[in-house]
Protein backbone atom coordinates (compact mmCIF):
# COMPACT_ATOMS: atom_id res chain seq x y z
CA UNK A 1 0.00 0.00 0.00
CA UNK A 2 1.56 3.48 -0.84
CA UNK A 3 0.27 6.63 1.12
CA UNK A 4 0.79 9.82 0.17
CA UNK A 5 0.69 13.07 2.76
CA UNK A 6 0.72 16.89 2.59
CA UNK A 7 0.52 19.67 4.82
CA UNK A 8 2.43 22.89 4.48
CA UNK A 9 2.59 23.57 8.29
CA UNK A 10 5.68 20.85 8.78
CA UNK A 11 4.65 20.05 12.99
CA UNK A 12 1.12 19.54 11.45
CA UNK A 13 2.72 16.96 8.71
CA UNK A 14 4.68 15.17 11.22
CA UNK A 15 1.70 14.32 13.42
CA UNK A 16 0.26 13.10 10.75
CA UNK A 17 2.75 10.91 9.07
CA UNK A 18 3.53 9.58 12.68
CA UNK A 19 -0.13 8.57 13.31
CA UNK A 20 -0.65 7.14 9.49
CA UNK A 21 2.21 4.92 10.34
CA UNK A 22 1.27 3.89 13.53
CA UNK A 23 -2.49 2.56 11.83
CA UNK A 24 -0.39 1.20 8.83
CA UNK A 25 3.02 0.03 9.96
CA UNK A 26 3.66 -2.03 6.70
CA UNK A 27 2.33 0.81 4.14
CA UNK A 28 5.25 2.98 2.09
CA UNK A 29 4.53 6.52 3.46
CA UNK A 30 5.83 9.53 1.84
CA UNK A 31 4.93 12.83 3.10
CA UNK A 32 5.10 16.65 1.58
CA UNK A 33 4.93 20.00 3.01
CA UNK A 34 4.78 21.44 -1.32
CA UNK A 35 1.71 19.96 -3.03
CA UNK A 36 3.54 19.91 -6.45
CA UNK A 37 6.01 17.87 -5.05
CA UNK A 38 3.18 15.19 -3.75
CA UNK A 39 1.65 15.41 -7.18
CA UNK A 40 4.56 15.10 -9.40
CA UNK A 41 5.57 11.66 -7.20
CA UNK A 42 1.62 10.37 -7.65
CA UNK A 43 2.21 10.68 -11.68
CA UNK A 44 5.51 8.60 -11.24
CA UNK A 45 5.34 6.09 -8.78
CA UNK A 46 1.34 5.44 -8.43
CA UNK A 47 -0.44 6.11 -5.08
CA UNK A 48 -3.07 4.12 -3.67
CA UNK A 49 -4.36 6.71 -1.02
CA UNK A 50 -3.75 10.90 -0.52
CA UNK A 51 -4.55 12.51 3.12
CA UNK A 52 -4.61 16.10 1.69
CA UNK A 53 -4.83 19.08 4.30
CA UNK A 54 -7.21 20.91 2.81
CA UNK A 55 -6.00 24.72 4.14
CA UNK A 56 -2.71 25.29 2.31
CA UNK A 57 -0.79 28.61 0.50
CA UNK A 58 -1.27 28.35 -2.76
CA UNK A 59 -3.00 25.36 -4.23
CA UNK A 60 -5.46 24.13 -1.27
CA UNK A 61 -6.23 20.85 -0.93
CA UNK A 62 -9.13 20.33 -2.60
CA UNK A 63 -7.57 21.86 -6.14
CA UNK A 64 -4.66 19.43 -5.74
CA UNK A 65 -7.87 16.78 -5.41
CA UNK A 66 -8.93 17.60 -9.00
CA UNK A 67 -5.99 17.16 -9.98
CA UNK A 68 -5.29 14.03 -8.61
CA UNK A 69 -7.92 12.90 -9.98
CA UNK A 70 -7.35 13.18 -13.53
CA UNK A 71 -3.65 11.10 -12.36
CA UNK A 72 -5.80 7.93 -11.30
CA UNK A 73 -9.56 8.53 -10.91
CA UNK A 74 -9.86 5.37 -8.48
CA UNK A 75 -7.00 7.04 -6.29
CA UNK A 76 -8.35 7.06 -2.09
CA UNK A 77 -8.79 10.79 -1.16
CA UNK A 78 -9.20 11.72 2.17
CA UNK A 79 -8.97 15.38 3.36
CA UNK A 80 -7.59 16.86 6.56
CA UNK A 81 -8.52 20.38 7.89
CA UNK A 82 -9.13 21.93 11.28
CA UNK A 83 -12.44 24.13 9.62
CA UNK A 84 -15.14 22.47 8.95
CA UNK A 85 -16.43 24.79 6.25
CA UNK A 86 -14.96 22.54 3.24
CA UNK A 87 -16.82 19.61 3.37
CA UNK A 88 -18.92 20.06 1.41
CA UNK A 89 -16.15 20.63 -1.72
CA UNK A 90 -14.78 17.69 -0.39
CA UNK A 91 -17.22 15.17 -0.42
CA UNK A 92 -17.90 16.84 -4.08
CA UNK A 93 -14.99 14.51 -5.21
CA UNK A 94 -16.46 12.03 -3.51
CA UNK A 95 -13.58 11.69 -1.54
CA UNK A 96 -13.27 8.28 0.41
CA UNK A 97 -12.90 10.40 3.79
CA UNK A 98 -12.87 13.44 5.61
CA UNK A 99 -11.09 13.85 9.34
CA UNK A 100 -10.90 16.83 11.59
CA UNK A 101 -7.96 17.78 13.24
CA UNK A 102 -6.15 16.87 15.87
CA UNK A 103 -5.41 13.84 13.32
CA UNK A 104 -4.84 10.66 15.49
CA UNK A 105 -3.92 6.72 14.96
CA UNK A 106 -7.42 6.42 15.65
CA UNK A 107 -9.03 8.49 13.19
CA UNK A 108 -6.95 6.94 10.98
CA UNK A 109 -7.47 3.50 11.02
CA UNK A 110 -11.42 4.71 11.20
CA UNK A 111 -11.06 6.16 7.35
CA UNK A 112 -8.63 3.35 6.43
CA UNK A 113 -11.46 0.41 7.36
CA UNK A 114 -13.84 2.41 5.07
CA UNK A 115 -12.24 3.44 1.64
CA UNK A 116 -14.30 4.26 -1.06
CA UNK A 117 -11.87 2.29 -3.25
CA UNK A 118 -10.66 -0.71 -1.52
CA UNK A 119 -7.02 -1.98 -1.61
CA UNK A 120 -6.11 -5.46 -2.98
CA UNK A 121 -4.07 -7.33 -0.26
CA UNK A 122 -1.06 -8.21 -2.14
CA UNK A 123 0.43 -10.51 0.27
CA UNK A 124 -0.33 -13.70 -1.57
CA UNK A 125 1.96 -12.18 -4.45
CA UNK A 126 4.48 -15.01 -5.46
CA UNK A 127 6.12 -13.37 -8.60
CA UNK A 128 6.49 -10.10 -9.55
CA UNK A 129 6.51 -9.93 -13.27
CA UNK A 130 8.03 -7.46 -15.62
CA UNK A 131 6.48 -7.00 -19.19
CA UNK A 132 7.43 -3.22 -20.20
CA UNK A 133 10.93 -3.64 -22.20
CA UNK A 134 12.22 -7.02 -22.14
CA UNK A 135 10.09 -9.71 -19.98
CA UNK A 136 11.73 -10.98 -16.30
CA UNK A 137 10.42 -12.40 -13.49
CA UNK A 138 11.63 -11.86 -10.45
CA UNK A 139 10.57 -13.31 -6.42
CA UNK A 140 8.70 -10.89 -4.65
CA UNK A 141 12.35 -10.26 -2.52
CA UNK A 142 13.76 -9.09 -6.32
CA UNK A 143 15.58 -11.73 -6.65
CA UNK A 144 15.41 -13.11 -11.23
CA UNK A 145 13.71 -16.24 -11.77
CA UNK A 146 16.20 -18.76 -13.33
CA UNK A 147 14.70 -20.54 -16.54
CA UNK A 148 16.79 -23.19 -17.61
CA UNK A 149 15.59 -23.40 -20.77
CA UNK A 150 14.76 -19.87 -22.99
CA UNK A 151 11.80 -22.02 -24.56
CA UNK A 152 10.67 -22.44 -21.04
CA UNK A 153 10.53 -18.70 -19.78
CA UNK A 154 9.00 -17.63 -22.97
CA UNK A 155 5.82 -20.06 -22.62
CA UNK A 156 5.31 -18.64 -19.20
CA UNK A 157 5.66 -14.99 -21.15
CA UNK A 158 2.92 -16.23 -23.13
CA UNK A 159 0.97 -17.09 -20.15
CA UNK A 160 1.15 -13.98 -19.16
CA UNK A 161 0.22 -12.42 -21.78
CA UNK A 162 -3.11 -14.52 -22.16
CA UNK A 163 -3.78 -13.06 -18.71
CA UNK A 164 -5.57 -16.13 -16.82
CA UNK A 165 -6.76 -17.87 -19.91
CA UNK A 166 -6.08 -21.06 -20.90
CA UNK A 167 -4.05 -22.33 -23.38
CA UNK A 168 -3.75 -25.07 -25.19
CA UNK A 169 -0.29 -27.08 -26.23
CA UNK A 170 -1.50 -26.15 -29.56
CA UNK A 171 -1.78 -22.59 -28.72
CA UNK A 172 1.19 -22.70 -26.97
CA UNK A 173 2.92 -24.05 -29.99
CA UNK A 174 1.49 -21.45 -32.61
CA UNK A 175 2.92 -18.75 -30.40
CA UNK A 176 6.66 -20.97 -30.02
CA UNK A 177 6.86 -21.91 -33.36
CA UNK A 178 5.29 -19.42 -35.45
CA UNK A 179 5.44 -21.34 -39.16
CA UNK A 180 6.51 -24.93 -38.07
CA UNK A 181 4.53 -27.26 -38.54
CA UNK A 182 2.47 -29.58 -36.20
CA UNK A 183 4.69 -32.21 -35.63
CA UNK A 184 4.68 -34.65 -33.29
CA UNK A 185 8.86 -34.19 -32.42
CA UNK A 186 7.73 -30.36 -31.47
CA UNK A 187 4.94 -31.02 -30.15
CA UNK A 188 6.70 -33.60 -27.71
CA UNK A 189 8.84 -30.64 -26.99
CA UNK A 190 6.04 -28.36 -25.38
CA UNK A 191 5.94 -30.91 -23.26
CA UNK A 192 9.62 -30.49 -22.33
CA UNK A 193 9.31 -26.77 -21.73
CA UNK A 194 6.44 -26.92 -19.66
CA UNK A 195 7.50 -29.50 -16.99
CA UNK A 196 11.14 -26.88 -17.36
CA UNK A 197 8.71 -24.21 -16.65
CA UNK A 198 6.95 -25.42 -13.71
CA UNK A 199 10.53 -27.05 -12.22
CA UNK A 200 12.14 -22.89 -12.25
CA UNK A 201 8.75 -21.57 -10.80
CA UNK A 202 8.68 -24.47 -7.99
CA UNK A 203 12.81 -24.14 -6.93
CA UNK A 204 11.12 -20.31 -6.12
CA UNK A 205 8.02 -21.63 -4.36
CA UNK A 206 5.88 -20.02 -7.19
CA UNK A 207 4.56 -23.38 -8.84
CA UNK A 208 0.78 -21.76 -7.45
CA UNK A 209 1.39 -19.02 -10.48
CA UNK A 210 0.29 -21.89 -13.15
CA UNK A 211 -2.47 -23.75 -13.05
CA UNK A 212 -2.67 -26.74 -15.13
CA UNK A 213 -5.86 -29.05 -16.34
CA UNK A 214 -5.67 -31.26 -19.16
CA UNK A 215 -3.29 -30.31 -22.20
CA UNK A 216 -3.92 -26.64 -20.95
CA UNK A 217 -2.00 -24.11 -18.85
CA UNK A 218 -3.20 -20.49 -17.66
CA UNK A 219 -1.59 -18.45 -15.06
CA UNK A 220 -3.20 -17.13 -11.93
CA UNK A 221 -3.44 -13.40 -11.99
CA UNK A 222 -3.84 -13.18 -8.67
CA UNK A 223 -0.42 -13.95 -7.38
CA UNK A 224 1.11 -11.99 -9.59
CA UNK A 225 2.56 -8.11 -9.19
CA UNK A 226 2.29 -7.41 -13.29
CA UNK A 227 3.24 -3.94 -14.54
CA UNK A 228 1.06 -4.86 -17.50
CA UNK A 229 -2.04 -5.87 -15.53
CA UNK A 230 -1.19 -3.18 -13.03
CA UNK A 231 -1.54 -0.86 -16.02
CA UNK A 232 -4.49 -2.09 -17.38
CA UNK A 233 -6.09 -1.13 -13.64
CA UNK A 234 -5.03 2.21 -14.75
CA UNK A 235 -2.30 2.51 -11.75
CA UNK A 236 -0.60 5.40 -12.70
CA UNK A 237 3.22 4.25 -11.69
CA UNK A 238 2.69 1.37 -14.74
CA UNK A 239 1.09 3.85 -17.26
CA UNK A 240 4.07 6.38 -16.62
CA UNK A 241 6.45 3.55 -17.01
CA UNK A 242 5.32 2.00 -20.46
CA UNK A 243 7.58 3.79 -22.59
CA UNK A 244 6.06 1.63 -26.14
CA UNK A 245 7.92 -1.22 -25.87
CA UNK A 246 6.58 -4.36 -24.41
CA UNK A 247 7.77 -8.46 -23.90
CA UNK A 248 10.50 -6.83 -26.66
CA UNK A 249 12.13 -10.18 -27.05
CA UNK A 250 9.14 -12.05 -28.23
CA UNK A 251 7.63 -11.52 -32.45
CA UNK A 252 4.27 -13.08 -31.12
CA UNK A 253 3.73 -9.64 -27.97
CA UNK A 254 1.46 -7.05 -29.06
CA UNK A 255 0.02 -4.72 -26.37
CA UNK A 256 -3.14 -4.14 -28.30
CA UNK A 257 -4.84 -6.08 -25.08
Amino acid sequence: MRILCVDDEPLALQLLEKSIRKAVPTADVNAFEDQEELLADAKKNGCDIAFLDIHMRGMNGVELAKRLKDVNPKMNLIFVTGFSEYTGDAMSLHASGYIMKPVSKAKIEKELSDLRFPIAPKENVLLRVQCFGNFDVFTPDGARVRFERSKSKELFAYLVHKRGTACTSREIFSALYEDEPYEKKLQNMIQTYSYSMIKSLRAVGAEAAVVHTYNAFAVNPEVLDCDVYRFLELDPGAVNAYQCEYMSQYYWADFGL
